[in-house]
């Protein structure tokens, strides 16, 4: 936990003493916040540089979006909260070589698109949009935040064959409960958290479970999903993952990686080989032991509903 975030989940616990509600006002202001932006890593300039941007209307913010590759199969990356599209550069520069069209988006206060108040509704609209502009997606992949949108995008917007969730969540209780771990907010205060969160949305808890739940109501019958976490992801441990895997049962496979924690796993093998060969093969291109795809994962952690292994 940073300075920062100590001196705020202080503040936060004496503002809660004398005034609750003030204090979960404040604390929601806190979980919203986007700033500071990240940068282009070094490493991801050319990748960026060479997308084709333009601009995209959503709920009346313009956002901007990239396109790179001109396959006929088309896959979908959302970022996470605090992300950009650049963060999935390595993935990117995999898929085109594989023949597919790339294109994702920086959501509102995120990357180059302005404003500066963003939920998820922003990402599963501009999903929308770009699912408007583009056709069907082979594939819809997500980071973190923007995982658990691939997954409301692909069970009520955009049916797609391959769901890629990685250091992500199946609902939005596990971000909720990560913020009042880290701000040690008491239980009076995060419950008042919690109800000004789903007031934001618009929802209550059976209409935000209905939409936003893939654990409690899972992906179509059709959607095959690939499951990648951090061991050590200290932003978000592998609970709510390992439960949205075990949901899915045979169309769903596990990876863990080691030592790469909740964003530096974007540019991991194990994620960059596991999603390329799904996308292109299905989840049968990490069964096959013949596959080239499946060789250079023997010696990762795959798991299947049916077979876990917790090494």
């Amino acid at each position: 936990m940073s300075t920062l975030s100590t001196l705020i989940g202080r503040s936060l616990r004496f503002v809660g003493a004398l005034s609750p509600p003030l204090a979960a006002r404040l604390a929601l202001r806190a979980f919203f916040t986007t700033a500071p932006r990240i940068a282009v890593r070094d490493t991801d300039a050319a990748t960026d540089l060479a997308a084709r941007v333009r601009l995209l209307r959503v709920r009346g913010r313009l956002l901007t979006t990239y396109e790179w590759g001109t396959g006929e199969r088309t896959v979908l990356l959302l970022h996470g909260w605090r992300g950009r599209a650049s963060q999935f550069a390595p993935l990117i520069r995999e898929l085109t070589y594989e023949g597919f069209r790339v294109v994702s988006f920086d959501a509102p206060a995120h990357g180059r698109s302005v404003g500066g108040r963003a939920d998820i509704r922003d990402w599963v609209a501009a999903a929308e949009a770009l699912h408007a502009r583009y056709g069907q997606f082979r594939a819809i992949v997500g980071h973190s935040l923007g995982g658990l949108a691939a997954l409301t995008v692909a069970r009520s917007i955009a049916p797609t064959e391959f769901v890629a969730v990685v250091s992500g969540v199946g609902s939005p209780d596990p971000f909720m409960s990560a913020f009042a771990r880290d701000f040690r907010l008491d239980a009076r205060t995060a419950g008042r958290v919690k109800a000004r969160f789903l007031a934001r949305l618009g929802e209550d808890e059976r209409s935000a479970s209905l939409r936003y739940d893939a654990v409690l109501h899972p992906l179509p019958p059709g959607t095959e999903l690939l499951v990648v976490h951090d061991i050590g992801d200290r932003r978000m441990p592998d609970t709510d993952a390992r439960r949205l895997h075990e949901v899915h049962a045979e169309r769903s496979r596990m990876l863990h990686t080691t030592g790469f924690g909740h964003t530096r796993i974007l540019t991991s093998d194990t994620f960059l080989d596991a999603v390329t060969a799904v996308a292109t093969g299905g989840l049968a291109a990490l069964d096959d032991p013949s596959s080239d795809d499946r060789a250079e994962l023997s010696g990762l952690e795959l798991s299947s509903a049916s077979h876990e292994h917790h090494g």
